[in-house]
């Protein structure tokens, strides 16, 4: 398949790891730390995106240059919330649009990922990982052909 006709559906990560806009920055980079992602979509009780927590915004609060305990305890003191620093009302995309779009909208924004939604409900992301794998796998296609 075309990486131009690729689905997002087909690349994206479903049913992301995502956090509440009530929750510590503590327990957001706990869990940004245990699953091994840099960004968290925020979101309602019934799922609703409603913003998004990265890496980055909890770097901006705490640089994380010492030991990942010392960070831990550093964000538990301030006693932070996750919608104090996330970005509210973050552009995010459908499952049913292609790769090539999104990727164009990460780039034109400038971030690295994307909450895939059906409705408001987050349902996936996309990120600049995910389109690097399409990449790869296309390329893999063509040598072998």
């Amino acid at each position: 398949m075309s990486r131009r006709r690729s689905l997002v559906s087909a690349w994206m990560t479903p049913r992301p790891i995502t956090i509440t806009p009530s929750a510590s920055v503590a327990e957001a980079y706990r869990l940004m730390r245990e699953f091994g992602v840099r960004r968290l979509p925020v979101v309602d009780d019934k799922r609703a995106l409603i913003g998004i927590v990265t890496l980055s915004d909890i770097q901006r609060l705490i640089p994380l240059t010492s030991e990942e305990q010392d960070v831990e305890s550093a964000l538990l003191l301030k006693d932070v919330v996750v919608e104090e620093i996330m970005t509210w009302d973050p552009i995010a995309v459908r499952p049913d649009v292609t790769v090539q779009e999104a990727a164009e909208l990460m780039l034109d924004f400038q971030v690295s990922g994307l909450p895939v939604i059906e409705g408001k409900r987050v349902v996936g992301i996309i990120t600049e990982s995910d389109i690097f794998r399409l990449v790869v796998e296309e390329w893999r296609q063509e040598e072998e052909q």
